[in-house]
């Protein structure tokens, strides 16, 4: 039986279940004691004495992989989407077989995406609050119908989050620049970031971290903005300088934002942004339902079987 440490929260909110199917699979799966992510040095300490990791957003770098495999790890499987934290390389040389469980949540996260757009154009989150402390506040939201919707990311999150756009007679401009065309959306149309951001009333970002797009929502793009627009992040915390953001929002420049993710997670209780009542967030939870963690735990228990068993 290899033994298969589990550092993935969502995974480990539904353990039980999944204990006896890795078991068939000749898997003994170890749950860690995190609720987001371990540290490199935690990580170091436990990984030597695993046959198998299957990583949640935790530092997966090269010293941790370097230490694991100096024990008896053999292979690794990136529990969902994103790999922006794991240095594929490094296990390309230290000889770890390693995969992600791609295109399992692009419905789940998007519905998540709506529902932040949705409760910034009408507060929900805002008159929810109000009526908890005793109030009965009515204010006036925004109208979705004829806005002007900026989707960064067209891969399967920003599709799906697409095709759910269809039914709000809105205009989507979709940004990425490894997809082409608008994918059979006849409402869409294409452009490279940061044009065409005067014309969003809503800036949604559903694409991977890189090199490349770090601080993409940086000061100078912010300012090209349309004054009073809103964002939502259902991606990657560090897409966006959250300092620059602070400040747009503190100006009225922005006029809202509903965060799933952040630079920094679990956000710091010296932030300003929870002070910014006009902000709704989230805890990076977008992909968290239980048929969505169900599909991509099996997925990954399939694959690290398969690694460990040298098929």
């Amino acid at each position: 039986m290899h033994k298969v440490l589990v550092t993935c929260p969502p995974m480990l909110g539904q353990f039980h279940k999944f204990v006896e199917p890795a078991r068939l699979l000749g898997l003994e799966l170890v749950p860690a004691k995190t609720t987001q992510v371990l540290s490199e040095e935690e990580l170091i300490e436990l990984l030597p004495d695993y046959d198998g990791w299957i990583i949640g957003d935790d530092p997966a770098s090269r010293q941790v992989f370097q230490a694991g495999v100096e024990g008896k790890l053999k292979a690794a499987v990136k529990w969902g989407i994103g790999v922006d934290n794991v240095d594929f390389e490094a296990c390309k040389d230290l000889g770890i077989p390693i995969m992600n469980t791609p295109n399992m949540f692009g419905g789940e996260v998007a519905d998540v995406g709506i529902a932040l757009m949705l409760g910034l154009a009408r507060q929900t989150y805002f008159i929810d609050r109000g009526v908890r402390e005793g109030g009965w506040p009515k204010p006036a939201g925004m109208s979705i119908s004829g806005k002007h919707i900026g989707v960064v990311g067209f891969g399967d999150i920003g599709r799906n989050l697409i095709k759910r756009l269809s039914g709000f007679d809105v205009t989507v401009t979709a940004y990425d620049p490894g997809i082409e065309g608008n994918q059979g959306f006849d409402f869409v149309k294409r452009t490279n970031f940061p044009d065409g951001l005067n014309e969003c009333d809503f800036l949604i970002f559903t694409c991977a971290l890189n090199q490349h797009n770090h601080h993409m929502l940086n000061e100078e793009t912010l300012s090209l903005m349309k004054p009073g627009s809103r964002v939502v992040n259902v991606a990657r915390g560090p897409l966006i300088d959250e300092t620059a953001l602070i400040n747009a929002l503190t100006t009225g420049h922005i006029a809202a934002a509903a965060l799933d993710v952040f630079e920094v997670e679990p956000l710091p209780m010296n932030s300003p942004l929870r002070d910014m009542p006009q902000c709704i967030f989230g805890s990076h939870n977008g992909s968290n339902t239980v048929e969505g963690v169900e599909r991509a735990t099996m997925k990954a228990l399939e694959k690290m079987a398969g690694f460990l068993s040298g098929k």
